[in-house]
């Protein structure tokens, strides 16, 4: 079986992750893993809780592992993994489930796209931010963490194709190179 490299879309909340995975998946004919959390909130509702973290990281493994089954053309999109879970319980309840620290340490990635904030915050019912500044926080809390890792990745900025095209090129770079 051919090796599958796993690409993670990440960042704040509404920055574009789930429409940047969904293309990126049909440019490239694979697969790509929806954010377990939006699912999850919408069934349970959105007062959610430390331990409802917990149950939500969890649900993303079952459905990221699922999904990988199905990639093809030696690529598959995630959209959001336990970076993700981390900086949510960190920044929400202060600290993080070990689970979610063990997961990070646990599973291999290949490259990571952090989506930046350029993107026109979009209201919905279970988005928390809308603030620029806690929004621009939040997307430095990620760039330190991915300056942490030995994983490559790549900021994705831009509106719209744009913003696609951008990803695409650096994925083609990263493939080139790995």
């Amino acid at each position: 079986m051919e090796a599958i490299k796993k690409i993670v879309v990440i960042g704040p909340e509404s920055t574009g992750k789930s429409e940047l995975a969904a293309s990126l998946a049909a440019h490239y004919a694979t697969v790509w893993c929806p954010e377990y959390a939006r699912a999850y909130l919408e069934e349970n509702g959105s007062a959610y809780t430390y331990e409802d973290l917990l149950l939500i990281a969890q649900g993303q493994l079952i459905i990221e592992d699922d999904f990988l089954q199905d990639a093809k053309n030696g690529l598959y999109f995630i959209d959001t993994n336990m970076y993700v879970m981390k900086v949510w319980c960190e920044f929400v309840f202060g600290e993080c489930h070990p689970f979610i620290l063990n997961e990070i340490a646990a599973r291999e990635y290949d490259y990571y796209l952090l989506c930046d904030t350029d993107l026109e915050w979009e209201e919905d019912e279970l988005r928390e931010y809308p603030d620029p500044a806690i929004r621009r926080r939040l997307f430095e809390i990620y760039a330190d963490i991915l300056k942490q890792q030995s994983v490559p990745w790549s900021v994705v900025s831009g509106m719209g194709e744009s913003r696609t095209a951008t990803a695409i090129a650096a994925i083609d770079q990263f493939l080139l190179n790995h």
